[in-house]
C-alpha cells in the first residue's frame, strides 16, 4: 500500500507540474511548501503552550499563597514594563565579547556569569528584594523571543522562593504541599530553565542575558532550600543529571578560541550545583569517570606515540579542578567518611592510577599531578 502510494504521489505530481519545471524541481517547491506551513504551525502551537504554561504558574502560586497573589497585583507595573522591552530587543545584551579568551584572570567578566564570587549577594537579593513580587506579563502571540519563555520560568521560580521566605518570617501563610498536586509545573519550569542555560552555554555571548544570571541563583537557591529543593530534586532529578552530563561535555568538546571565559562561568555553575550533597555525590561520579576515561585514552595514545587531543587536553584541567575542589569541600564538611560519592568509578579510578601516573609522568607532569591530588583526597575518605 505505501508503495502505491508513492507511486501515486510521483505521478500526480509529474501530471500537475506547471511547464517550465522540472518534476525534480516542482517536488523541491511542494516540500518546502509544506514545510514552511508546519513550522508555522508547530511556531503557534509552542505559544500557546507557552502561555498555558504561564497561566498554570500563576494558578499554582494563587493555590499556595492567595495572599501573595492578591498583594503582587497591586505592585507597580515598572518592572512588567522593563521585561517587555527585554523580551521585545535582546539585542541589548547579545554583543559578542571582544576578547581574545586569554585573560582568564579578569574576574570582572566572569562576576556577571553569576560566579561563587557574588553567590551570596544574588541570594540576598532572592531573598530580600521585592522585585520579584511583581508580575510576569503574558506572552506576546506576536512578539515572542527564545528568551521569553525561559525569562517567565525564571520569574516563577523566584516568586516561589519568596513566597517560601515570607512564609518562613510568618509574614504570610503558604500550603506547599500543593506542589505535589502539579508536578508537571514544576518540572517544565525547571526544564526550560536548564535548557535556556544549556543553550547559552554551548554558544554565549557576552553580556550575558539578564534571566540567565537570574537563572543560576534561582536555581542554586531552590536546591539548596531545605523545605524546596525535596520537591524540586524529587520531580527533576534526571533532567538536573542531564544539565550536568551536557555541561561537562560542553566543557570537553569547545574548541574555541576564546573558550577559557564562557568555560570558567560553565565550570561555577557545576561547582555551584555541588553545593547540595546528592548532587554532589552524582557530579563526583560523572567528573571521576571522564578524567579517568581521559588518563586512559593519553596513556594509550602515550604508548603507541600516536597523537592526542590537545584542545581536550587543556580542558580536561578544568574537570580536575571541579574534581578537586568538590572533594575538597566534601573533606572539610566532615562527610567523607559517611559519602560513598564515587561507587564503583571511584574504584576504577584508584585501580588504575597508579600505572597511569607512573607512565605518564615524565611526558605530563602537571597532568600527572592532578591526577595525584584528586587520589589524595579520595584515599584519604577510604582511611577514614
Amino acid at each position: 500500500y505505501l508503495n502505491i502510494s508513492k507511486l501515486a504521489l510521483a505521478f500526480a505530481i509529474i501530471h500537475s507540474k506547471p511547464p517550465g519545471k522540472s518534476s525534480k524541481e516542482y517536488t523541491e517547491y511542494l516540500a518546502k511548501t509544506v514545510s514552511e506551513q508546519d513550522f508555522g504551525w508547530k511556531w503557534k502551537v509552542e505559544v500557546l503552550e507557552a502561555e498555558v504554561l504561564r497561566l498554570r504558574q500563576e494558578l499554582l502560586l494563587n493555590r499556595i499563597s492567595p495572599r501573595f497573589c492578591l498583594e503582587n497585583r497591586k505592585q507597580d507595573t515598572s518592572a512588567e514594563t522593563l521585561l517587555g522591552q527585554e523580551s521585545i530587543n535582546p539585542t541589548s545584551y547579545s554583543s559578542q565579547l571582544e576578547d581574545s579568551g586569554c585573560d582568564v584572570c579578569n574576574d570582572s567578566v566572569f562576576d556577571s556569569l553569576g560566579t561563587a564570587s557574588d553567590f551570596h549577594q544574588s541570594e540576598h537579593n532572592v531573598n530580600t528584594s521585592k522585585h520579584w513580587l511583581e508580575g510576569v506579563p503574558p506572552l506576546n502571540l506576536c512578539h515572542t523571543s527564545k528568551e521569553q519563555t525561559p525569562t517567565a520560568s525564571v520569574h516563577f521560580l523566584q516568586r516561589l522562593l519568596e513566597i517560601r521566605n515570607l512564609s518562613e518570617g510568618r509574614i504570610l501563610q503558604a500550603d506547599f504541599s500543593e506542589l505535589e498536586n502539579d508536578s508537571f509545573i514544576i518540572y517544565n519550569s525547571v526544564s526550560q530553565l536548564l535548557d535556556g542555560l544549556t543553550v547559552f552555554y554551548s554558544s554565549p555571548k557576552f553580556p550575558a542575558p539578564s534571566f540567565l544570571t537570574e537563572g543560576v541563583s534561582v536555581l542554586i537557591s531552590l536546591i539548596t532550600d531545605t523545605k524546596l529543593s525535596n520537591h524540586i530534586l524529587k520531580k527533576c532529578f534526571k533532567k538536573i543529571e542531564e544539565f550536568k552530563k551536557n555541561l561537562i561535555q560542553i566543557i570537553l568538546r569547545n574548541r574555541s578560541v576564546n573558550r577559557f571565559q564562557a568555560l570558567h562561568s560553565v565550570s561555577q555553575t557545576l561547582g555551584l550545583l555541588g553545593r547540595n550533597n546528592i548532587l554532589r555525590n552524582s557530579l563526583i561520579s560523572l567528573l571521576l569517570s571522564e578524567v579517568r576515561q581521559f588518563a586512559e585514552q593519553l596513556l594509550q595514545a602515550h604508548q603507541v606515540q600516536s597523537l592526542y587531543d590537545i584542545t581536550q587536553y587543556e580542558n580536561i584541567f578544568i574537570l580536575c579542578m571541579i574534581l578537586e575542589q568538590l572533594l575538597q569541600n566534601e573533606a572539610e564538611e566532615g562527610n567523607i567518611s559517611s559519602s560513598d560519592y564515587g561507587g564503583e568509578e571511584k574504584i576504577k579510578f584508584l585501580k588504575s592510577l597508579d600505572q597511569i601516573i607512573l607512565h605518564l609522568s615524565d611526558e605530563f607532569p602537571l597532568f600527572s599531578l592532578y591526577l595525584w591530588r584528586v587520589s589524595v583526597f579520595l584515599n584519604s575518605g577510604q582511611m577514614q
